[in-house]
């Protein structure tokens, strides 16, 4: 019975996690850039990594918060631009190549240990070195709070503050796309992702819509890089290939193309995981399975649920097989 109090507890914890939520908003923007037009970008992590970054430096500055999100959110559109127009032209396999390969040079850069004093080196940045003017702005009293069975601080660095807002963000970023892809230009978006060709017959340029879905999204995913690093610390290994394909397993699981799929793929992918090792350590002997093969054993069997769901339910668990054309 302790088992499986614990259990539920944990489940409620992972979902509710800054971290959860983080992939959540940039896997929303992820949605935007492949979901809703087509492009077939393998670098949100980029995103999240020039995004983050450009927060943290800028508040250990001396800028301020505000100024720091705006740098962020400048930082994120200006990577968005500068990939953007020498491989917007580009379909498919192509696409995904350069953006995977302007990602992990991101990742290398951040990582020199020549800039060690800006960007931490491979080891990073920690959190209480740029949380105190976040942790300011809460209306949150001193302490700590229980609520539904979840006790932590109110201000801290695993603290509720950081989950409210976090799912705000998330709320926040869902409403915005609910109401973009309802616009005409959501409309414009999905019809390039169906036939580009088409749409510029049309007389609409599908150079510019997708520059614009590019710098959307990667600002999502800043914001995301941002979440991600608030309850422990910024690392540009954090932030490499693995959350990439992460981001992609958390769309496709919820359903690309739909509003509330990024959010319940998140939700999912993160339980999962929790559950697959909570179980594997509860009833497999260590003799077996020790906690590094259990860790290992629930990427195998994510994997394989993700293979089988791309098989036999391509759309996702809320997707609709109508938004599966895509003009790669």
């Amino acid at each position: 019975m302790m088992f499986w109090t614990n259990l539920l507890e944990s489940i409620l914890q992972t979902a509710l996690s800054p971290v959860t939520a983080a992939f959540a908003i940039a896997a929303i923007g992820l949605n935007v850039h492949f979901g809703f037009t087509g492009l077939m970008n393998m670098g949100q992590a980029g995103f999240m990594l020039v995004g983050g970054y450009g927060f943290v430096i800028s508040v250990m500055s001396g800028l301020g918060l505000v100024p720091a999100l705006i740098i962020s959110i400048l930082a994120s559109m200006l990577f968005a631009l500068v990939l953007g127009i020498p491989t917007l032209k580009l379909r498919g396999d192509y696409l995904a190549i350069v953006t995977i390969g302007a990602a992990e040079i991101l990742r290398m850069v951040a990582r020199l240990a020549n800039l060690t004093p800006i960007t931490g080196g491979p080891s990073g940045i920690q959190s209480p070195n740029f949380r105190e003017e976040f942790n300011a702005l809460s209306f949150l009293p001193e302490g700590r709070t229980t609520f539904l069975g979840m006790t932590y601080s109110n201000v801290g660095v695993d603290d509720w503050w950081s989950r409210i807002v976090a799912w705000v963000l998330v709320a926040l970023f869902i409403l915005i796309t609910w109401l973009l892809m309802r616009s005409p230009w959501g409309r414009v978006l999905k019809g390039i992702r169906e036939d580009e060709d088409a749409m510029r017959s049309l007389g609409k340029n599908t150079f510019s819509y997708k520059m614009q879905a590019l710098m959307i999204g990667g600002v999502m995913g800043g914001f995301g890089g941002i979440i991600m690093a608030l309850p422990a610390s910024i690392n540009p290994d954090g932030m490499g290939r693995p959350t990439t394909f992460n981001l992609w397993m958390i769309m496709l699981l919820g359903g690309a193309a739909t509003i509330l799929g990024p959010l319940l793929g998140a939700i999912l992918f993160f339980v999962l995981r929790l559950i697959i090792t909570s179980f594997a350590s509860e009833f497999v002997p260590a003799t077996v399975l020790n906690s590094q093969q259990t860790e290992q054993l629930s990427w195998v069997l994510i994997g394989v649920m993700l293979m089988l769901l791309v098989i036999f339910r391509p759309q996702g668990i809320l997707g609709n097989k109508k938004e599966l054309s895509f003009n790669v």
